[in-house]
C-alpha cells in the first residue's frame, strides 16, 4: 500500500495528498520560480498529478498563468503559491517543498537552472548543478537564460 503524505498552506485552508513515490526533488533558481516565490531558490517535489487531491480548499486555489505553457497555483485566503503545473511536463504536479507536513523519502538532489541563480547567496553544497542548456532540463527549454528584470 502506498504511502499518503499531506500538506496545506499557511493558513490551512488548502489541504492536499499525494501517494509516494515522488518524481524528484530539486532546488530551482529560474527567475520565474525565484520571482513568484520571492525567494533565492524554490525547493520543488514533482508528484504524479493522478496521485494528487485536494482535501480541503480546492476551489480557493488560483491560478496565474506565468507562461504560455506553466501556471502557478495560489490559495486565495494567504498567499501561499504552493504548486506549478505545465505543459512542458505533463502528468505533474510542482508542490513547494514548505508545504508538505512530513519528511520525504527524496532529499533534493539537483540545483536546476543554476546559471540563473542570485549572486547574493553563496551555495556550498555538493548537488549537481544544472544549467539552462543541460539536456536533462530541456523539456523547460523555453525559460529565458537571463535575467528578467
Amino acid at each position: 500500500m502506498n504511502k499518503s503524505i499531506k500538506g496545506k498552506c499557511f493558513c490551512e485552508s488548502v489541504t492536499f495528498s499525494f501517494a509516494l513515490p515522488i518524481l524528484f526533488c530539486v532546488h530551482c533558481h529560474c527567475n520565474y520560480c525565484r520571482h513568484a516565490q520571492g525567494s533565492a531558490f524554490v525547493t520543488w517535489v514533482g508528484v504524479d498529478e493522478a496521485k494528487f487531491s485536494y482535501k480541503t480548499g480546492e476551489n480557493l486555489v488560483t491560478w496565474y498563468k506565468s507562461t504560455e505553457e506553466s501556471g502557478r497555483g495560489f490559495c486565495s485566503r494567504c498567499g501561499s503559491t504552493m504548486f506549478y503545473k505545465s505543459s512542458l511536463a505533463p502528468g505533474e504536479i510542482h508542490i513547494a517543498r514548505p508545504y508538505i507536513d512530513s519528511s520525504l523519502e527524496l532529499k533534493p538532489n539537483a540545483h536546476v537552472f543554476y546559471d540563473q541563480h542570485v549572486n547574493w547567496i553563496a551555495i556550498h553544497d555538493d548537488l549537481q548543478k544544472l544549467d539552462s542548456d543541460n539536456k536533462d532540463l530541456s523539456t523547460y527549454s523555453v525559460i529565458p537564460k537571463k535575467n528578467l528584470f
